[in-house]
């Protein structure tokens, strides 16, 4: 419309040089001010209206930013809370798996304690059976009466004392 406007007032202006005429070339150049003035003004609104279109995108993007910022900020704070309760379950799971091995690794020991003393009272239990089994035989061989009673004594004493150490023993089974 600007070029328009412009191209009226040259047209106008060039068509009054011709005729030297005073008030044609005064009114073509009252014209062409006239309508360079309208120009302008037509052309600054423009600017102006094309300013004001940038400025709104402008808001319109910083505006959208913050609002993708706003999210992008509250799933990031979720998935931080997320992690550091997995961490935490983490950690709790690997304290009570450390206390299972632990708890093992004593019930363990005391299970290889209790082997080596059963497997050393088994040694001295076959070697008295053993040392019985000789006595048996030598007082078979001599005939003494006396003898064997003293040993059929002696192993009613053994199978009490025998029944005395199981029995302590079952509760300390059920303790552990």
């Amino acid at each position: 419309m600007a070029v328009g406007l412009l191209s009226v007032a040259t047209v106008a202006v060039l068509a009054s040089l011709p005729t030297r005429s005073v008030l044609w070339l005064s009114l073509a150049s009252v014209l062409g001010l006239g309508l360079s003035w309208a120009a302008l003004r037509i052309m600054w609104a423009e600017l102006l209206q094309s300013r004001r279109e940038n400025a709104a995108d402008r808001a319109a993007a910083a505006t959208a930013y913050r609002d993708l910022f706003s999210v992008r900020a509250a799933e990031h704070a979720e998935f931080t809370t997320a992690m550091t309760e997995r961490l935490a379950e983490a950690h709790i799971c690997q304290r009570e798996l450390e206390g299972l091995v632990s708890q093992q690794e004593t019930r363990a020991m005391r299970a290889e304690a209790k082997l080596a003393a059963e497997t050393k009272s088994l040694a001295e239990s076959k070697g008295r059976v053993s040392a019985l089994a000789e006595t048996v035989a030598a007082l078979q061989g001599e005939g003494g009466h006396e003898s064997v009673v003293d040993l059929v004594a002696w192993e009613e004493h053994t199978g009490q004392q025998t029944a005395a150490k199981a029995a302590k023993k079952r509760p300390a089974l059920k303790r552990a």
